[in-house]
């Protein structure tokens, strides 16, 4: 008797990823179908803004990345660029783009003053200050934009009430099987994991570093970026403060493109299992609700206990048909992405290394941030003795 309950347990938890493939099909269908009504004008509040870029090192076609910011389609901004040193191999390209656009206003900064464990957010605390304008928006240098993204950010602004305004993306990767698996993190987790969030939270209360734009009003109220100067997860704290405020956190109409560089596996698995410590201290609740969201371990777990093999394919074919029809929902009908379209059939790998990740998340404290090593506790990163500030 006992075994049978086990049994029927197993095939019933089985269907929790099933129900949660449904309700992100109905999240991501809500969602795309509202910006589709949108207009494709995004409209004419045009606000000066200051484009603020911390950069470490150079990413695959950062000149092109750093180049998308300077032909923006909008009356009034500014790129600023911050390094941490001058030996820095990103100003090269930095004093080329000043060159290549005499027209546009770009300046570069060198040094920032080490005020906590994060030096993307030590950047980031002078970028804020040597801004000229209210308006900010700040991405990591291995993001590239459209000619109207900024049209798209300040239209959201439009509206008193939004307090930060932050994207999806679309891929980027050539080359190795790890690049594409990496990109895929867009359609398989990121787009339906914050589309559901957001249904049941009834408010986003979060944004991505790929696109994090708000005023220096609202900074200076959370105490700038210097109150988050140790944490790891920077644009999760920035996003759930403003929004903490009473503010809204909106996505942009205009997803930005995300450019992931060739690595290995070994490299893409640790770098999954930062952000994956990093989102089990920030959000401990969520990051255990997770385990019922992998359909893929669980499909096989219900099919090795299955009274008949029936059944048992019944539970491999649902998760075939839900998941490979979230993932095509979020990223080729809701985002257009290139690279999930070509790469669907990673999915089932990818679910299998992200369950894998998942679990080791679950024990993990230590990380390896660019080459430095930091273990993360209650969210902050706490350098490992012999190291120094974590670089971005």
């Amino acid at each position: 008797m006992v075994i049978i309950s086990l049994q029927w347990l197993v095939m019933l938890l089985a269907l929790a990823p099933f129900a949660y493939y449904l309700l992100s099909l109905h999240c991501i269908r809500t969602f795309f179908s509202k910006n589709e009504r949108e207009p494709a004008s995004p409209g004419q509040f045009t606000p000066p803004i200051s484009i603020l870029k911390p950069v470490r090192g150079v990413d695959r076609e950062a000149y092109e990345n750093f180049a998308s910011y300077c032909r923006q389609d909008y009356p009034e901004y500014e790129v600023v660029f911050a390094v941490s040193d001058v030996e820095d191999p990103a100003i090269r390209i930095i004093v080329r783009l000043i060159r290549d656009f005499p027209g546009r206003s770009i300046r570069l900064l060198v040094g920032a003053p080490e005020l906590g464990a994060n030096s993307k957010v030590n950047k980031l605390c002078r970028l804020v200050r040597e801004a000229k304008y209210d308006l900010l928006v700040m991405n990591d240098s291995d993001v590239r934009v459209e000619r109207n993204y900024l049209r798209h950010i300040a239209a959201r602004f439009s509206k008193p009430q939004v307090g930060m305004v932050t994207a999806f993306y679309r891929g980027m990767a050539e080359g190795s099987v790890a690049a594409r698996l990496e990109g895929l993190a867009l359609s398989t987790e990121t787009v339906p994991n914050a589309l559901v969030a957001r249904h049941v939270e009834g408010k986003v209360q979060f944004a991505f570093g790929w696109t994090m734009a708000t005023t220096k009003t609202h900074l200076a109220a959370i105490g700038g970026f210097e109150a988050i100067a140790d944490h790891h997860s920077d644009d999760f704290e920035l996003g759930n403060r403003i929004a903490a405020q009473g503010l809204s956190v909106e996505f942009t109409h205009s997803p930005v493109w995300m450019v992931f560089p060739k690595q290995t596996i070994r490299e893409y698995l640790r770098h999954e299992l930062r952000w994956a410590i990093g989102l089990r201290n920030v959000r401990p609740a969520g990051y255990l609700g997770l385990a019922l969201t992998f359909g893929l371990p669980w499909a096989f777990l219900a099919a090795m206990v299955a009274p008949s093999l029936g059944i048992a394919g019944a539970y491999v074919l649902a998760y075939v048909v839900l998941r490979l029809s979230q993932v095509w929902a979020a990223g080729v009908w809701g985002l257009g992405d290139p690279l999930t379209r070509r790469n669907l059939w990673l999915v089932p790998l990818r679910d299998a290394l992200s369950f894998v990740v998942w679990i080791a998340g679950l024990f993990a404290s230590k990380i390896t941030w660019r080459g430095l090593e930091f273990r993360v506790k209650k969210g902050l990163l706490v350098p490992i003795v012999g190291t120094k500030t974590a670089q971005t």
